[in-house]
């Protein structure tokens, strides 16, 4: 059985839920394969330099760090993280190395970022045929260093941006393989049969009021106070995440329109279902799934917006797809403007259609198909 590692860390959520997701898929269509999942952040842990000085990992700091709402200066911090991995390149390499020869996959996927010149050089010099490819899990890279390096290798991209960044940087036509879109969880594609009248009524909700969505994740953001203060009129729901705190703060205030409040759920998408428009930060998977269920997106983009995901915004602007704030101190105004127009931009995200989670294991059969031994 031909063997496939998909490489995740959980700096954030993304790269695990793209993996799974794709796992889910494979299994389902039986195909020959057996996908292993490959934590990068437990392989990498004897290296990890903030575990050995603070007890906290790489990706637990990154996740405090979205929490607060610490990104203030994160195109600063990216620049110390990737002057660590250069530090510490060779090693990681050596550990990834005696993994690939112990392990011995027949492909491997890269799901994360700013590693890929380590996967890549580590796979190569343990098991020079085996294909590597990485998935942007992100709408474009944000280079240098990020999610691309100038090596020979597959690439799968979700938008026509990042495909002319491969190409710009040298990669070549037929290793760079455009999809429709952002890997989704298959729950995404489901169809929900809940009544939304019903079902709002249910949440204690106004059924023929505009309700926005409101989600910052699975640690959710103290900016969803803010908003639901703003919001203290418009009929919401949020979700809160594991932000237990954040629940009981959002709990204790008093709006004039009905709040519901949720705490870490994994039934997204029927909320999603129940509601008119979405208000979060402008990751791929939020607004991926945001306009999956054919919701428009209210996101804000300033300063303090993670680099990676700034162009993530534009894209939004791009396709009409919903409204970019400069803060949420104008939501407000935002959503009053977004539902005056409301068809419109209903109508735009209606025609996006992304398959990205369908469309990419048959990539990796062709990725397969060129490595295999020709027969005499």
């Amino acid at each position: 059985m031909t063997r496939i590692d998909f490489v995740y860390f959980d700096a954030g959520g993304g790269h695990r839920a793209a993996a799974t997701a794709l796992k889910t898929i494979i299994e389902g269509q039986r195909r020959p394969w057996q996908v292993r999942m490959v934590n990068l952040q437990e392989l990498l842990d004897p290296l990890d330099v903030f575990r050995k000085t603070t007890g906290i990992r790489l990706q637990d700091v990154y996740n405090r760090m979205l929490a607060k709402g610490w990104t203030l200066g994160a195109g600063q911090g990216l620049k110390f993280v990737h002057a660590l991995i250069r530090m510490y390149h060779r090693p990681g390499v050596q550990l990834l190395e005696r993994h690939w020869d112990s392990t011995q996959p027949d492909m491997v996927v890269s799901l994360v970022p700013n590693f890929n010149r380590a996967l890549h050089q580590s796979l190569k010099g343990t098991l020079p045929h085996v294909p590597f490819c990485t998935i942007l899990t992100d709408f474009a890279d944000h280079p240098p260093h990020f999610w691309m390096v100038p090596q020979e290798q597959f690439l799968i991209c979700g938008t026509p941006k990042a495909v002319e960044q491969a190409k710009t940087m040298g990669h070549a036509a037929d290793k760079v393989f455009r999809v429709s879109g952002m890997v989704l969880r298959p729950k995404f594609y489901e169809p929900i049969h809940a009544d939304r009248r019903a079902e709002r009524i249910r949440l204690g909700l106004d059924p023929d009021r505009p309700t926005g969505l409101v989600l910052f994740g699975g640690q959710g953001s103290k900016k969803m106070v803010q908003i639901a203060r703003k919001l203290s009129e418009t009929q919401l729901i949020l979700i809160c995440g594991k932000n237990q705190k954040l629940q009981n703060q959002l709990s204790e205030l008093k709006a004039k329109a009905p709040h519901f409040i949720e705490g870490f759920t994994s039934e997204i998408p029927y909320y999603m279902h129940l509601a008119d428009f979405f208000i979060g930060k402008p990751g791929p998977g939020s607004i991926s799934e945001a306009v999956a269920m054919k919701l428009p997106v209210i996101v804000e983009r300033n300063a303090a917006t993670l680099p990676q995901e700034r162009y993530n915004a534009d894209w939004v602007k791009e396709h009409n797809a919903g409204i970019v704030v400069e803060s949420f101190s104008t939501i407000a105004m935002a959503v009053k403007r977004l539902l005056k127009d409301l068809p419109s931009y209903q109508e735009s995200v209606a025609k996006i259609e992304n398959r990205a989670v369908f469309e990419i294991p048959d990539i990796f059969e062709g990725m397969l198909r060129k490595n295999r031994p020709q027969p005499d």
